[in-house]
């Protein structure tokens, strides 16, 4: 099979993909420090972003969704239940296992700390970027998700 034009050697992609995970891995780091989150941790945190963001969640859906135990996520529920920003019902079919869903406090602490991320990368963005430059990270958010889709 002979190599397109566009192909980069692997030599190339694989300097591109460092590049990419320390990029994002950066953006991260400033993104979370935009936000104070009392004592959670960021698994909390990403709990509810999850259950915001997706719906109600059993704890086996949670672990699986994450990439973690159901221990674990177990006792990330717990900490989170007990915090009184989730709460739990039975499942509708299945009495063995708890639907969690976010409290209406928590909504609003999510819906909050998610605009302050969006507003601080909106001046970054804004601030460091030409109109030009702007227009490419359009297109290159769209290729991201590309390769974030499973």
């Amino acid at each position: 099979m002979s190599k397109q034009p566009d192909d980069l050697d692997t030599e190339r992609a694989l300097e591109m993909a460092s590049e990419l995970r320390i990029t994002i891995g950066k953006l991260r780091r400033l993104l979370r420090e935009q936000v104070h989150i009392g004592n959670l941790t960021w698994s909390e945190v990403t709990v509810l972003g999850r259950l915001e963001r997706d719906g109600p969640a059993t704890v086996t859906e949670l672990a699986r969704a994450e990439g973690v135990r159901s221990q674990s996520m177990g006792a990330t529920v717990a900490a989170l239940v007990s915090a009184g920003l989730i709460v739990g019902t039975p499942h509708p079919r299945d009495g063995r296992q708890t639907i969690l869903t976010l409290t209406d406090a928590c909504r609003i602490l999510v819906a909050e700390n998610r605009a302050v991320r969006d507003d601080w990368l909106l001046h970054a963005i804004q601030a460091k970027l030409t109109a030009k430059e702007q227009t490419q990270l359009a297109q290159g958010i769209a290729l991201l998700k590309r390769l974030a889709d499973d």
